[in-house]
């Protein structure tokens, strides 16, 4: 059928943006400009909002757009109701009381630590429609596709009066939520802590901006990535030398991502003395992509670092970051640059080695951090903690873990999963059958909620040892270099000793004694730094740490 061009004339191409010229003129005589009177924020809200629109809330790992949430939980559900939430990291009480207001109807995220039991709970009496658990780079991704936001609520240290913003160092995931909104005709609102006459930098231009609104106080930070060295424990240091002398010299890693936890702490506060005294400084841990972590300071004083790329910024780092320059990407002004887009995607193609955590372990290798009452979510593990097939570019570390001879076999990046066999409560980390399982049927998710697939593992590591996955012939094998390092959970008891050494002896897994490591050697005197204030010292005073981490 041929469409005539009457026809054409009469469709129109621009419903978008009329529709959003036309719910702007409805706040003409509540805002100046596009300043938002502090006192007016709610009613702002219940005109700019309509019920159904998705809504992009910027819920960061540390930065919150604590003022527009607050605002947001406070306006009428008969005039705002049924929203699409989307925020990747659900961290406040009011992300979740919006749900029991009536306001908000579905929820897709990535991360939910803090909130994890509510929203479990929630999900169970059918509070929330849950639509998916994502990765970072996943939800990130789906906001230019399928879940393209109406509106976005974020946040940023400073404004000018046209509306550039100044993000400062927690610029985060700001400008990805901004751009999936402003280019297709949403509208942006962007709390900030003060208004000036001129930015130090202009992260985000005002063409993007809609509206601006001074918070009644500054965004919350976490401080999520500051870990007190007072707290990490023989058994983790013991770990830390396994990882240092077993994977990071075994293979040769230069470039990495750290996640957060005291074991991954307890490796970095090791590179200036354990590491030292093995040779290794200008041969590991080179170049890096993570928050900066207070941890690090004595590995970057001791020379060991050559760059850290950052995925937001943390508290009390500041000065010390805009005294470090040429370790930290930053601004003319001196202050971090942090992207968390562009940080997930290094971390998944760029570097050699992701090392994280987990709350559950199959004896396959497969693992999740949601449990049975616990949706904590994933967050940007899966993208850093998988080998990625779009990968092209060749390290030593990367093609040290290729186990073909094919001419076109290809090298493998090194995820490597520690766990000590036993969490609080004596719960077994290694277990039979996942959680995430379990949760997949309550939930209604259509795949269960693994934050990384066995496939993807290549080393494993507890108090116990090491298991190099990544050589196994067979699942069979695999089950058993695991149930090797198990310890006394019931995956472990499968393990028969006999089998055991031959696989010490195969090289497939790897005890402290095979390493040359002495479990007595595995003491709080090998750290660096054994609290805050030795942190405070290593920095020549430039770490401010937090007042609840300080103990003197």
């Amino acid at each position: 059928m041929v469409i005539s061009s009457v026809e054409m004339e009469r469709k129109s191409w621009t419903t978008r943006v009329e529709a959003k010229k036309k719910t702007i003129e409805s706040v003409q005589g509540l805002v100046d400009g596009v300043i938002i009177p502090t006192e007016r924020i709610v009613e702002v809200l219940e005109r700019l909002i309509k019920p159904g629109d998705r809504v992009v809330l910027e819920g960061n790992n540390q930065k919150q757009a604590s003022f527009l949430s607050k605002s947001l939980v406070q306006v009428d559900p008969k005039k705002v109701h049924d929203l699409h939430m989307i925020i990747s990291s659900i961290s406040r009480p009011e992300h979740l009381d919006i749900f029991e207001y009536g306001i908000a109807r579905k929820i897709d995220f990535s991360y939910a630590g803090p909130q994890s039991l509510r929203i479990a709970q929630m999900i169970e009496d059918e509070k929330i429609e849950l639509g998916d658990l994502h990765t970072y780079i996943e939800l990130y991704g789906r906001l230019f596709v399928d879940l393209i936001p109406q509106v976005a609520l974020v946040a940023a240290d400073k404004a000018d009066r046209y509306g550039n913003l100044y993000t400062g160092p927690n610029t985060e995931e700001t400008p990805t939520l901004v751009e999936a909104t402003a280019f297709r005709d949403g509208i942006v609102i962007v709390q900030v802590n003060e208004i000036v006459d001129e930015l130090p930098r202009v992260d985000i231009p005002s063409s993007w901006v809609d509206f601006v609104v001074v918070a009644d106080e500054p965004y919350e930070l976490e401080p999520l990535f500051t870990r007190d060295p007072r707290h990490i424990t023989d058994i983790q240091i013991l770990q830390a030398m396994m990882i240092i002398r077993g994977i990071y010299e075994k293979h040769g890693v230069k470039s990495l991502n750290h996640g957060i936890g005291f074991n991954t702490a307890a490796v970095e506060l090791l590179l200036p003395t354990y590491g030292e005294s093995l040779g290794l400084k200008g041969k590991i841990c080179t170049n890096w992509v993570l928050n900066p972590h207070p941890t690090l300071i004595p590995a970057i004083e001791s020379g060991w670092v050559e760059s850290v790329y950052c995925f937001g910024g943390e508290l009390g780092m500041e000065k010390y970051i805009e005294a470090r320059r040429d370790i930290f990407f930053t601004g003319k002004d001196g202050s971090l640059r942090s992207n968390r887009t562009l940080a997930q995607l290094a971390g998944q193609y760029a570097v050699d080695l992701f090392i994280g955590s987990t709350l559950q372990m199959d004896a396959l290798g497969n693992s999740s951090t949601v449990t049975r009452g616990r949706v904590a979510g994933y967050g940007g593990a899966p993208n850093m903690g998988h080998n990625p097939g779009g990968r092209r570019h060749a390290t030593d570390a990367w093609y040290n873990l290729k186990t073909s001879d094919d001419p076109l076999a290809r090298g493998k990046k090194l995820v490597v999963q520690v766990a000590e066999t036993f969490q609080e409560a004596n719960k077994p980390v290694f277990v039979e059958s996942l959680d995430a399982i379990h949760v997949k049927d309550q939930a209604k998710l259509r795949v269960a909620p693994v934050m990384i697939y066995g496939e993807d593992v290549t080393h494993i590591v507890t108090e116990e040892g090491i298991a190099y996955l990544y050589k196994s012939d067979s699942m069979a094998e695999r089950r058993e270099m695991i149930a090797a390092i198990a310890g006394v959970t019931p995956i472990g008891m499968e393990h028969n000793p006999k089998s055991t050494e031959k696989l010490r002896e195969k090289g497939l897994i790897a005890m402290p004694e095979d390493l040359g490591i002495r479990r007595s050697d595995a003491k709080r005197s090998l750290l660096a730094a054994k609290n805050i204030d030795e942190l405070v010292q290593w920095s020549g005073g430039l770490y401010n740490p937090p007042a609840r981490f300080r103990s003197w």
